[in-house]
């Protein structure tokens, strides 16, 4: 099998769909949020500023990771940028301030009891 040849083995990452501030839906950012381990994704990234997947998914099958990921970028909480194979993430707070004041600092401001 060549790889040189055009086709799917050597084609840049698609860059992902973000929405914009205004497509901000507040029922899908606290479904995002209603998951302990997309909550901890997104604590994380509040603390660190950037982190790649790798470094935010708690060892953590990757199938199941994907998952959490797009849900967080559809919902706008996230902003994903590709970086050769790598994907750097980053909390979009300034745009979630900017959309819904407050909801983001309240929640990450909260302590978990379990």
């Amino acid at each position: 099998m060549d790889f040189k040849q055009p086709g799917r083995y050597n084609s840049p990452m698609r860059a992902f769909k973000h929405p914009t501030a205004d497509e901000f839906v507040l029922e899908r950012v606290l479904y995002a949020l209603s998951d302990p381990v997309r909550m901890e994704i997104v604590r994380r990234l509040a603390r660190l500023g950037e982190a790649t997947c790798g470094d935010l998914d708690g060892g953590r099958p990757k199938s199941s990771v994907s998952h959490h990921f797009r849900v967080l970028r559809d919902s706008g909480l996230i902003h994903t940028t590709n970086i050769g194979t790598t994907h750097i993430n980053r909390l979009r707070h300034g745009e979630m301030q900017s959309r819904f004041p407050g909801l983001l600092d309240a929640i990450l401001a909260q302590r978990i009891e379990m």
